[in-house]
C-alpha cells in the first residue's frame, strides 16, 4: 500500500513538472529586447486620436497580461490592449512608450483581464489571412471565436436636417468563426455554413440545430453547439 501511495505521489509530481515545462517563463525585459516593435498609435494625416470620437480599442486602458508564443515561451505582466481597428495587439514598454508587435505571427495567445485572444488563420473574401480573435469556446475538435469589427468615418459637413459629424470610430457587428482542429477558422453567417463546417457529423449537427433552434448570431447558442460537437 505504501509503495502504491508513493508511486501515485511521484506520478502527480512528475505530471506537474512536465506541465510546468510546457511553456518556458521568460522575463518581461526579454520580450521587449527580442521582439521587433512598431509604433502602435493611430493616426491619419493630421488627425490624432484626440480629434476622433469613439475609441478603436477593446479596452482603453492597458491591462497586465500574459503572452504565449508559438516557441512555447511565456511572458507575464506585459501591459497590453487590443486595437480593433488596426487588428494589432499593443504594448506599453517600461518607459511608457506605446508600441505594437511587428511580427504577431509569433503569438499563440494573449490573456488579459477577462479576455483570451488567439492569432489564427481565417478565410476572408476567398483569401487566407491571419488576425486576432477572442476565444469563446475551446475544444479538442472544434473551437469558437469572436472577431471584432470597426470602421472609421470621416467628418461630415452639416446638411439640411442633418448636423455636422466629427471623424469617428464606429463599431460594426461582431462576426463568429469556428475552427476545426488547426485548420483555418471559417465564418458562420448562416445555418448552411454550420453544416458545411461539420461534414463528418452533418446529420447529428443538423438535428441539434433544429432541436435547439441554434442562432448563428448568438454566442451562447453557438457555444452549446461546439460543446455538443466536441462530445460526439
Amino acid at each position: 500500500m505504501k509503495i502504491k501511495t508513493i508511486f501515485l505521489f511521484l506520478s502527480v509530481i512528475f505530471s506537474l513538472v512536465i506541465n510546468a515545462q510546457e511553456y518556458q517563463i521568460k522575463e518581461t525585459f526579454d520580450f521587449y529586447r527580442n521582439n521587433k516593435m512598431v509604433s502602435g498609435e493611430w493616426s491619419s494625416g493630421t488627425l490624432t486620436e484626440k480629434d476622433i470620437e469613439g475609441s478603436p480599442y477593446l479596452t482603453d486602458d492597458f491591462i497586465n497580461g500574459t503572452i504565449y508564443t508559438v516557441q512555447k515561451q511565456k511572458y507575464v505582466d506585459i501591459p497590453v490592449r487590443y486595437n480593433i481597428y488596426n487588428d494589432q495587439m499593443e504594448f506599453k514598454t517600461e518607459s511608457g512608450e506605446v508600441q505594437a508587435m511587428a511580427t504577431p505571427e509569433i503569438v499563440e495567445r494573449v490573456e488579459f483581464g477577462k479576455y483570451k485572444m488567439a492569432y489564427i488563420p481565417f478565410s476572408y473574401s476567398k483569401k487566407l489571412i491571419k488576425g486576432f480573435f477572442i476565444i469563446l469556446q475551446e475544444g479538442e475538435k472544434a473551437s469558437l471565436f469572436l472577431r471584432k469589427n470597426m470602421s472609421f468615418k470621416n467628418a461630415e459637413e452639416p446638411a439640411p436636417y442633418k448636423e455636422a459629424q466629427p471623424p469617428r470610430f464606429v463599431k460594426n457587428p461582431d462576426d463568429y468563426f469556428i475552427r476545426i482542429g488547426m485548420e483555418e477558422a471559417k465564418a458562420v453567417n448562416s445555418k448552411k455554413d454550420l453544416l458545411e463546417i461539420f461534414p463528418d457529423y452533418k446529420k447529428d449537427v443538423e438535428s441539434f440545430i433544429k432541436k435547439n433552434k441554434t442562432k448563428t448570431n448568438a454566442p451562447e447558442s453557438l457555444e452549446e453547439l461546439i460543446k455538443y460537437y466536441n462530445s460526439l
